[in-house]
């Protein structure tokens, strides 16, 4: 099929589109299959089911990836020329958005011998939960829990939760010195050396600062179970688009958010093929 022009792209059952996106959505061919009638009268028509992938990928990376709210995310598709409701967003995010993060998880190196575990307190409507939480040394978000309490009991769950989602025994953690760190890591990991001290763990404190900025801006979590399921999709996705800019030259920058950038349309398009 030949290349429509700019001025000839309408859509059938969807309004009339910007025609600055006719170049995203001709680039976005392969995720559509044309009817025997998609051409017609030298205009290109697309079904409204068929634009859906591209444009619930693209809503899914910038809730996730960027500090925004469901209605900001509205207005930058209108501005874009896509008319899409807030709820419309907030469902597609819902549905897809652990889909997407499990296909990051399963492409993510290997992570480092030497993890680093921290806690902190979150208010959920007045209720205190401690968000567990380990990272390697390069950074790297390995999991994610939001139990009510900090006692051992809460920091079993927390071990066995990491060790099995990473299926993989570190050399040595890392956390502050919190009683329960010791006796968990006593009682499953025997053999981990276990260093505890303040000093040691900013690594994984600072890691702590997207999921504030975040919480902030959404208004607070509405509940524990709202926190996890978000959190559970927001590490991967964010950092995965958060390389460590510091530490690359400008063109090393733009090489490894172009080579993300791919692979993210690669494997929202093998989810929406799944």
């Amino acid at each position: 099929m030949t290349r429509p022009s700019r001025a000839t792209l309408r859509i059938s059952g969807y309004g009339l589109h910007s025609l600055d996106i006719a170049q995203s959505f001709y680039d976005a061919k392969n995720m559509m299959e044309f009817g025997p009638d998609s051409q017609k009268d030298g205009l290109v028509y697309f079904e409204y089911s068929q634009l859906r992938a591209p444009d619930r990928r693209h809503c899914v990376w910038l809730y996730y990836a960027f500090p925004l709210s469901y209605r900001d995310i509205e207005k930058i598709m209108l501005y874009r020329g896509i008319e899409v409701t807030y709820e419309a967003i907030r469902k597609w995010c819902k549905k897809f958005a652990q889909e997407y993060a499990n296909q990051i998880r399963r492409r993510r190196p290997e992570p480092t011998d030497k993890w680093h575990l921290d806690e902190v307190v979150i208010t959920i409507k007045g209720q205190q939960y401690c968000l567990w939480r380990a990272v390697n040394t390069t950074g790297q978000v390995l999991d994610v829990l939001m139990p009510r309490h900090r006692d051992q009991r809460a920091a079993n769950k927390f071990f066995r939760k990491l060790l099995k989602s990473t299926g993989f025994t570190p050399r040595v953690i890392i956390t502050d010195q919190l009683r329960s760190y010791g006796a968990t890591n006593k009682e499953l990991i025997p053999g981990v050396e276990h260093r505890q001290h303040k000093k040691l763990n900013n690594r994984a404190e600072n890691s702590h600062r997207p999921t504030r900025t975040r919480e902030r801006r959404m208004g607070r979590f509405k509940s524990p179970e709202h926190a996890q399921r978000f959190l559970a999709a927001f590490e991967p996705i964010r950092g995965y688009f958060h390389p460590h800019q510091h530490k690359q030259s400008a063109t090393e920058y733009r090489e490894t958010m172009r080579q993300s950038l791919s692979d993210w349309r690669r494997f929202t398009r093998l989810s929406a093929i799944a």
